[in-house]
């Protein structure tokens, strides 16, 4: 690409798509009806994906197709169609969350450029270089690296780096989400996020208590404001940043053509005029109105706690324009007194003391007792209101009539905005074809010969103003006659008809050329055959023998003392490290303890390492893997890309890839296998029939988790430190470390809180997963081991319910608790059977 800094439009209708192109996208980026993270977007089927992708080229810009879901073992047959589809309809690359599915592009459409998806998380330099290794063209950071990180990443890599520049933010690491899903089944990682974090939610103490009662907060504590970096748009082309990205595929095409606009022209501006370029304060307002929940630069610059949050309004907010004057209640009138603008056809909404929101569509005005049609800031307006509102009440504009009729001429009109300047040369004489050559500012060319020779004029012969009369009839293309050059020599004679078919046909021609930049060598597709289906899923095996004795059980614990209960208690394995959620650092000393404790009682022990690890933890997570080399664990688990380059760097020991890594199907696996991974956890997201399949195919040892409080979600924002710990000041009280906490929400569940020793917070779910009655099944099934999630457990608990499983392992459906029908009653009531049953969408 030619391009130097390229602005990407997200696009979830036709509509959209327009706007993107005449508002100056240099590319966008969209989803067919399958395997797009935005499901509940219009989408576009197979055939307006081939016109959407053509009518892009045509402009010079670039098409990136979302295959950003997890994908099933039984869509994979599916998944290859869908790519070699994509392939030859033209797609300029697939932005892709599950490795799985890049590992299949790779083998079978490998001309396809390959993006990773903020959805895989990758939030350091070892994860960019990683997927740069493995063919990645571009990467899109998390939105939680920071300024900083940006830049020292794009010194350190070849590859493009994409950033989210505006639009909503997800308070979790994106793709380490489990809250819609495990909440109602629907998941994020499947494209179809409920978004509970735009939920209302009270913070609890353990007396069941409003911890932020006199804290002058919200209820919606985990829904962030937008994101907004028109003011940083210098810093980020400074740091190197390739492609600079808008979020809204689910947004109305009215956003989609303000905000590029409005980007486009604070790049251009920065790029052409450096620091004396700035951008105007109607274009700030444009851009809130459009839509935000207030604005934040989110972990750009620093860690804004509380400051980031929307806790007091989940959705648009519009603009403040004024407050409530007076209120006549008999004539349900209003009296505003304007900060802003206000045009009939806006709609307004009171944010009353008492009931919420009253909302007004303003039909009609009065200033001074006389209509209008518009009225300025600065002055009293009286509209019609029907509900009751009160003095000193603030006045939102949610609507703005003008603003939408502007945006949509980007999109609705019937010829361009934006249209492509051409020079044209018509050359005509007698007894040759009319002859018009087209070429245009981007220097593409296109001609064409009228069938008719022209014949002497008898009447009106051919000149300037006749010809160009039928040339200039551009209307419904994307270009514009520059100049017009016209050699006609005597007087000749060409149909209209003719001339007209001739333009025609050099404009066909001139597209033709604009689209052959974007051509690219035919696909030699691969039918789904026995072979190719062993390199995605390996080898199917012939379960004849019975696999329950195999089956280990394996305790992942965050201190000493649980380490020892869980190994008194029965467990094969334990896994210790990564992430306490006591708030308390890991030691070397406390990592050199758990393995001599386990091999004392002569079992096996997985060190752990963080989940995330950003910049500034490399060099700790380098130090920690020196010491495991040292202390030679029997494996060493990961969670994120990043990590796992830097292991395989590092360590010579077997690599455990845990479920933080989304492994959903066999492509993951068998991808995974390759990079020295000896052992996987399966996606909690998985049923018992998935499972079965992925372990039928797997050339490596699977692991389900079968109990304990699952981490929903991993979020660089603290509710506890943000509301708590004053941490919007620069530091924080830790009020985590002395009291625990929960979220409750609309129907009473409590979601535990815990923050890790790297000040992460993890919201954990409501309920305890418990698989006790089906270990039996499990164990039929061929899992290598399942595992119990013990870190939020107490001490006493893991010992307990280690020693259950323990038992239930060995024994099987002959175990006491299963003949005496007494399994289920050593369950408590807020238990969940997870996804074992119903899976997710």
């Amino acid at each position: 690409m030619n391009i130097l800094i390229e602005l990407l439009a997200p696009v979830g209708s036709k509509e959209a798509l327009n706007a993107a192109l005449e508002g100056g996208a240099d590319a966008v980026y969209l989803a067919g009806k399958m395997f797009g993270a935005r499901a509940y977007a219009p989408n576009f089927d197979d055939e307006q994906l081939v016109e959407a992708i053509r009518n892009a080229h045509l402009r010079g810009v670039y098409v990136y197709v979302a295959v950003n879901t997890l994908v099933d073992n039984s869509e994979m047959r599916q998944l290859i169609d869908y790519l070699e589809f994509l392939y030859e309809a033209g797609a300029d690359g697939i932005i892709v969350q599950d490795i799985g599915v890049a590992y299949v592009a790779r083998k079978v459409v490998p001309g396809l450029p390959i993006h990773a998806s903020t959805q895989m998380t990758v939030h350091n330099l070892e994860g960019v270089q990683f997927l740069h290794s493995i063919g990645f063209s571009r990467i899109v950071l998390a939105r939680e690296v920071s300024l900083e990180d940006i830049k020292y990443i794009c010194s350190n890599t070849e590859a493009e780096i994409e950033v989210f520049i505006h639009g909503a933010l997800c308070i979790s690491y994106s793709g380490q989400c489990l809250m819609s899903g495990m909440i109602g089944g629907r998941s994020g990682n499947r494209g179809r996020c409920a978004q509970p974090c735009r939920l209302p939610y009270t913070l609890v103490d353990s007396n069941g208590m409003d911890a932020l009662e006199n804290k002058d907060a919200g209820e919606y504590l985990l829904s962030p404001k937008d994101l907004n970096t028109i003011d940083l748009i210098p810093e980020l082309i400074e740091a190197g940043v390739k492609s600079f990205k808008i979020e809204g595929r689910m947004k109305r095409p009215e956003y989609v053509a303000t905000v590029v606009d409005i980007y486009r022209r604070s790049i251009d501006g920065h790029l052409a005029y450096q620091d004396q370029f700035k951008i105007d304060d109607q274009e700030r307002k444009d851009l809130a109105q459009i839509f935000n929940r207030d604005f934040t630069t989110a972990y750009l610059k620093h860690r804004p706690g509380r400051t980031m949050m929307s806790d007091r309004r989940p959705n648009n907010r519009g603009v403040r324009i004024g407050r409530v004057m007076s209120y006549n209640a008999d004539k349900r009138l209003a009296t505003i007194k304007l900060d802003e603008a206000l045009n009939i056809n806006d709609i307004v909404e009171f944010w009353v003391k008492v009931g919420g929101r009253v909302s007004a569509t303003i039909s009609n005005m009065k200033v001074y007792d006389q209509e209008v049609s518009t009225a300025p800031a600065g002055t009293s307006v009286t509209i019609p209101v029907q509900s009751p509102v009160r003095v000193n009440d603030r006045v939102f504009k949610v609507f703005d009539s003008r603003l939408m009729e502007r945006a949509r001429a980007f999109f609705a009109g019937s010829s361009a905005v934006r249209r492509i300047p051409v020079d044209i040369q018509v050359e005509v004489s007698e007894g040759m074809p009319l002859n018009i050559e087209i070429r245009d500012s981007e220097g593409f060319y296109g001609q064409a010969q009228s069938s008719f020779l022209a014949e002497k004029a008898l009447k009106r012969p051919l000149n300037y103003e006749t010809i160009s009369k039928q040339i200039e009839r551009l209307g419904t293309t994307i270009f514009e006659l520059g100049n017009l050059n016209c050699v006609v020599q005597g007087e000749v004679m060409v149909p209209i008809s003719e001339i007209n078919d001739t333009r025609r046909r050099a404009i066909e021609a001139l597209e033709n050329a604009r689209l052959a930049k974007f051509s690219r060598e035919g696909l030699v597709k691969k039918s789904f055959d026995h072979r190719l289906s062993e390199q995605i899923f390996g080898k199917s095996k012939n379960k004849t023998v019975s696999n329950e004795s195999l089956t280990e059980l394996v305790v992942n614990v965050d201190n000493i003392q649980k380490v020892e209960k869980a190994l008194t208690s029965g467990a094969d394995i334990i896994m210790f490290g990564g992430e306490n959620f006591s708030h308390q650092p890991i030691t070397a000393e406390d990592y050199r303890k758990a393995v001599e404790l386990v091999r004392k009682y002569n079992r096996k022990i997985i060190l752990s390492t963080p989940r995330l690890v950003k910049e500034w933890q490399t060099n700790i997570l380098k130090v920690e893997l020196e010491l495991f080399n040292e202390l030679k664990p029997d494996a060493v688990s990961i969670g994120n890309l990043g990590t796992l380059h830097l292991a395989n760097k590092m360590i010579n020991l077997p690599i455990h890839g845990d479920y933080q890594l989304n492994i959903y199907n066999n492509a993951t696996i068998q991808f995974l296998a390759q990079q020295s991974v000896d052992s996987v956890t399966l996606s909690p997201e998985l049923n018992f029939s998935q499972i079965e399949d992925i372990i039928n195919r797997s050339v490596l040892g699977t692991e389900c988790i079968v109990h304990g409080y699952l981490t929903l979600m991993i979020s660089e924002y603290c509710t506890l430190g943000s509301y708590l710990g004053d941490l919007h000041t620069g530091k924080c009280s830790n009020a985590c470390v002395n009291h625990k906490f929960w979220l409750k929400d609309r129907k009473n569940e409590q979601f535990p809180i815990v923050t890790d020793q790297f000040c992460r917070m993890h919201v954990l779910n409501a309920k305890e997963l418990s698989l006790l009655p089906h270990v039996p099944r499990l164990t039929k099934l061929g899992v290598a081991r399942i595992r119990i999630e013990g870190k939020y457990s107490s001490v006493e608990t893991i010992g307990r319910i280690t020693k259950l499983y323990s038992e239930l392992i060995t024994k099987g459906e002959k175990h006491p608790l299963f003949e005496q029908d007494r399994i289920n009653m050593l369950e408590h009531e807020n238990i969940t059977r997870g996804h074992y049953f119903r899976g997710v969408l």
